[in-house]
C-alpha cells in the first residue's frame, strides 16, 4: 500500500534519511525502531507530507505524493500529542473534525468502549491527559482509511485501554489495513508487530520479525537486543 523508493532527507549538514527503501504491506503492523535522531519521525513525516524530501519517492497505492494532498484521504495519523484548542468540548472537536473532513464518519464503537460519552460536553483543556489521548484514539479510528499511522500511540494510557487500543489495532490489521507505528514500548512491539524497521542514522539497519533479530543477535527478548545493538554501534 506504501511504497518507498531512494528516500534521503537532510537538515542542514545533517543527513537524517540516508537512501531508505521500504515496501508496506496490506494487512501487516510494521513498528518503526531506533535511537532518538535515527530518522523515524522524519519517515513518518515524510509519507504524510509534511516533510518534502531531498530526492527519492513515496507512493500510496499507485499515487505519487509529491506535491499532491488528496491521497491523505486515505490515512489516518494518531500523533503522540494532538493539539486542538483546549476551548473545545469533545463533542464539538468531533464536529469540526466531521465538516473539515468531509468524508462520512463510521461508528467504531469507541466511545462506548473508553467510556467517553460522560465527556462529550467538557472542555478539553479540563481533561486528564489520559482522556485527551482516548478522545484522540476515537478520532483516529472514526474513518475507514487503508492506511493507518500511529507516532507512539500509547501516550497517557492506562494498562486497561492500552489491551483495548492493542485489541483495536489487530483488529484493522486483520481487516486488511496497512499499520505503520512508531512507539518505545518495546512489550507492545513484540505482541503486535509483523515486522520492524530499526533505523541507525537514517539507514535501515534491520527489516524483517524482531524474533529472528533477537536470534541473530543471540538475544531472548527485543529489549536486550537493542541494547546489544546500540552498544555494538557505540564501539565500532
Amino acid at each position: 500500500m506504501i511504497r518507498i523508493e531512494n528516500l534521503y532527507k537532510s537538515f542542514g549538514k545533517v543527513k537524517v534519511l540516508d537512501g531508505i527503501n521500504l515496501d508496506l504491506s496490506p494487512g501487516k503492523i510494521t513498528v518503526v525502531l531506533g535511537p532518538n535522531g535515527s530518522g523515524k519521525t522524519t519517515l513518518v513525516k515524510s509519507i504524510l507530507g509534511l516533510v518534502v524530501p531531498d530526492k527519492g519517492n513515496i507512493y500510496v497505492g499507485e499515487q505519487h505524493i509529491n506535491g499532491e494532498w488528496k491521497y491523505r484521504d486515505q490515512i489516518s495519523y494518531l500523533p503522540q500529542i494532538a493539539r486542538f484548542p483546549d476551548n473545545l468540548t469533545v463533542k464539538e472537536l468531533i464536529s469540526m473534525i466531521q465538516d473539515v473532513r468531509k468524508d462520512n464518519a463510521i461508528n467504531n464503537g469507541l466511545m462506548d468502549t473508553y467510556k467517553l460519552s460522560p465527556y462529550l460536553n467538557k472542555k478539553l483543556k479540563n481533561l486528564s491527559g489520559g482522556t485527551r489521548q482516548k478522545v484522540n484514539v476515537v478520532l483516529f479510528f472514526m474513518y475507514n482509511t487503508p492506511v493507518l499511522i500511529m507516532d507512539e500511540p500509547t501516550a497517557g494510557l492506562d494498562p486497561t485501554s492500552l489491551i483495548k487500543l492493542k485489541d483495536r489495532i489487530i483488529k484493522e490489521k486483520e481487516s486488511g489495513k496497512s499499520v505503520l507505528l512508531t512507539t518505545h514500548i518495546i512489550p507492545l512491539v513484540e505482541e503486535i508487530a509483523d515486522e520492524i524497521i530499526f533505523l541507525l542514522e537514517g539507514k535501515i539497519y534491520y527489516k524483517g520479525s524482531w524474533k529472528e533479530l533477537a536470534k541473530l543477535k543471540g538475544e531472548l527478548g527485543l529489549e536486550r537486543t537493542i541494547a546489544k545493538i546500540l552498544e555494538e554501534k557505540q564501539n565500532a
